[in-house]
C-alpha cells in the first residue's frame, strides 16, 4: 500500500509542478496548438495554446512508477515494465505527430497510413512480448482468465491485443477535444485499474495474476500523472496534451486491461472513450457507404 501511495503521489506532484515549467518553455518557443479550419468556430480561440503537454504527463507517470519501487518490497515485473514501455513508445509516435503539426504550422501531422502503421507495429511488438515474454493468459475474459472458458490461442490473442491496443489509443485520441475531458476521464479509469490490480494481488488464488501489484503501481502512477496534469488542462486549458498524451494514455490503458485479464471490461471502465470511438466509427461508416 505504501508503494502505491508513493507512486501515485510522486507522479501527481511531478506532473503538477513540471507542467507549468513546460508551459513556460513552450510559450517562449511559441509552440502552440494548430486548429482545423473546418472545426467548430469556438475552437479558434484555442489557437496558440501550448501543446505536447503529454510529455510532462508521461514523464511524471514513468518517474512515479520507478520511484514506487524504491525502498519497497515491490519488484519490477515483466508485465509492469511492458506497460511502461508501450506507453512511452506510443507517446513517441504522438510526439512526432505533434511536432510535424507545429513545425509546418498546420492541423495535420503524420498521414493516417504512417500513423496507423506505427501504432500497429508497437501493438504487435507488445502483443508478442506479452504472450511470449510476460506470460499473459490468452483466454478471453472479463475479470478472470477462466470467466468465459474461451481460449484465443497464441495467434488469436495477438490479433485481439493489436485490435484493442490500436482501437483504445485512437478512441482516447478522439476524446481529446474538450478541455480536461481525456485527462479527467483517464484519471478515473486508471484509479479503477489500480484498485482492481491491488484486489487481484490480495486474492491471487482467484485471479492468478502474479504481477498484479506491479501493474496496480503502474496504474496509480498513470492516475496521479493524469490528475496532476488535469490541474493545468481543465477549462480553460493552459496546455493541451496533444497526441503525445492521448496515444500514451490509450495504449497504457489497453495494455493494463489486457494483462490484468480485463479485456471485455475495458468498454465499461473506459465507457466514454468506447462511446466516442464507436460514434466516430459509425459516422465514418455511414459517410463511406452513403447511408447518411
Amino acid at each position: 500500500m505504501i508503494s502505491l501511495m508513493t507512486s501515485g503521489g510522486i507522479a501527481l506532484w511531478v506532473a503538477a509542478l513540471g507542467t507549468p515549467l513546460l508551459i513556460r518553455w513552450l510559450a517562449r518557443k511559441r509552440i502552440g496548438q494548430q486548429i482545423r479550419e473546418d472545426g467548430p468556430f469556438m475552437h479558434l480561440a484555442k489557437a496558440g495554446t501550448p501543446t505536447m503537454g503529454g510529455v510532462a504527463l508521461v514523464a511524471a507517470a514513468v518517474v512515479g512508477y520507478l520511484m514506487g519501487h524504491a525502498g519497497t518490497h515491490v519488484a519490477f515485473s515483466r508485465p509492469g515494465v511492458l506497460v511502461a514501455l508501450v506507453t512511452v513508445c506510443a507517446a513517441g509516435v504522438g510526439f512526432l505527430d505533434d511536432w510535424i503539426k507545429i513545425r509546418h504550422r498546420r492541423s495535420l501531422g503524420l498521414n493516417k497510413r504512417t500513423k496507423l502503421t506505427a501504432q500497429i507495429g508497437i501493438a504487435l511488438v507488445f502483443a508478442r512480448l506479452a504472450e511470449h515474454w510476460a506470460g499473459v493468459n490468452t483466454h478471453l475474459s472479463f475479470t478472470r482468465w477462466d470467466s468465459l472458458g474461451v481460449s484465443l490461442g497464441q495467434l488469436g490473442w495477438i490479433v485481439w491485443a493489436v485490435v484493442i491496443l490500436v482501437g483504445t489509443a485512437n478512441a482516447v485520441n478522439l476524446t481529446d477535444g474538450l478541455d480536461g475531458l481525456a485527462s479527467g476521464s483517464a484519471t478515473f479509469c486508471f484509479a479503477c485499474l489500480a484498485v482492481i490490480g491491488y484486489w487481484q494481488f490480495r486474492h491471487y488464488s482467484l485471479y492468478h495474476v502474479s504481477s498484479a501489484l506491479d501493474m496496480a503501481l503502474a496504474s496509480v502512477a498513470l492516475a496521479g500523472a493524469c490528475l496532476g496534469f488535469l490541474w493545468w488542462n481543465a477549462a480553460p486549458a493552459r496546455i493541451f496534451m496533444g497526441d503525445t498524451g492521448s496515444l500514451a494514455i490509450g495504449s497504457g490503458l489497453a495494455a493494463l486491461c489486457l494483462q490484468l485479464n480485463l479485456q471485455l471490461l475495458l468498454p465499461v471502465i473506459g465507457g466514454l472513450f468506447a462511446a466516442l470511438g464507436l460514434g466516430v466509427f459509425y459516422a465514418d461508416f455511414l459517410s463511406a457507404t452513403g447511408l447518411h
